[in-house]
């Protein structure tokens, strides 16, 4: 005679949300678990109730603006050691060199005195100038006015500049030394990357791998822009007048230290070659003449050689 199926017993209720069940022989109320029920009340593994994604309604940051009403917003503050040379940022790079710092002089002169109006064309210095005064309360007064002035549609940011100008090392009687203190502080700004080299602006790999192919005579700067150029104690010149002389461009370039001399090019009188001694004072008289005017609409163009 057969025996009736045993019946399972029924299931007992259900635990409550969020319940975990404590550990086998977990007593009851004890620290940890002070509400838990005694082991065996439910049947079968608690389920913990679901909780939330982490950061399930977190908003992403929204990106920080770099200007704001047309004035950059720096990543250190501005320097208020006091100076007798005020910086000038944020120009406008489109104004003609000599337009802006003519502006620039007749600007600043309201608050005294204004010994040397400094301003470059070349890459790493474009909207930006040096305005010397011959003392800190003539600066003081002029950063504390034109501050924000809006040249040529573009709001200034002006505060006192971290070094010494070399209108002023001349009259302390240390150019010297400040000429040497400057040229090490510009051999490490020409190892710097310039502004947005970080950004592809022309293809190296298949130019240079197509001219290897040509010969033995292949040149790995031939197909790189003048700007990008290594330094090079020659400097290469271009857009020069037709009737500039050899001695007018000696008189310009041999201002500055470690001169050697001219090489024009009888065919072609719009280009030359100035050599220094070394690279460092090539680089000094580079950043100072790039863009230097030669006539009405007419700026020189100063680039390393190629090597």
């Amino acid at each position: 005679m057969s025996q009736p199926p045993v019946q399972p017993p029924p299931p007992g209720p259900l635990p409550p949300a969020g319940f975990v069940r404590p550990p086998p022989n977990f007593p009851p109320g004890a620290p940890g678990f002070p509400n838990a029920p005694p082991p065996g009340s439910f049947p079968g593994p608690a389920v913990p109730a679901p909780s939330p994604a982490p950061f399930a309604n977190a908003v992403p940051p929204a990106p920080q603006p770099k200007t704001q009403n047309g004035i950059p917003i720096d990543k250190q503050p501005l320097n208020t050691t006091p100076n007798r040379t005020v910086y000038v940022s944020n120009l406008n790079e489109k104004v003609k060199l000599d337009v802006l710092k003519n502006s620039l002089r007749t600007l600043f002169k309201q608050f005294g005195e204004v010994l040397d109006v400094v301003a470059h064309r070349n890459i790493r210095m474009r909207g930006q100038a040096f305005i010397a005064y011959p003392d800190e309360e003539c600066a003081a007064k002029a950063i504390k006015e034109l501050q924000h002035f809006v040249l040529y549609d573009k709001p200034m940011v002006v505060q006192y500049a971290r070094h010494k100008s070399d209108v002023h090392a001349k009259k302390d009687g240390d150019y010297e030394t400040h000429y040497k203190t400057r040229l090490a502080r510009k051999e490490e700004l020409w190892k710097s990357p310039l502004p947005g080299s970080h950004k592809p602006t022309f293809k190296a790999g298949k130019a240079a791998s197509k001219s290897r192919g040509k010969g033995s005579n292949y040149n790995p700067t031939a197909h790189i822009p003048d700007e990008y150029l290594p330094p090079n104690n020659i400097l290469f010149l271009q857009n020069l007048p037709e009737t500039i002389t050899q001695q007018q461009l000696i008189d310009l370039f041999q201002r500055y230290p470690g001169f050697r001399e001219v090489r024009m090019i009888p065919a072609k009188r719009s280009i030359a070659f100035v050599e220094y001694e070394n690279e460092i004072q090539s680089a000094v008289a580079r950043a100072e003449l790039s863009g230097h005017p030669l006539g009405p609409e007419q700026y020189m163009k100063v680039t390393f050689a190629r090597k």
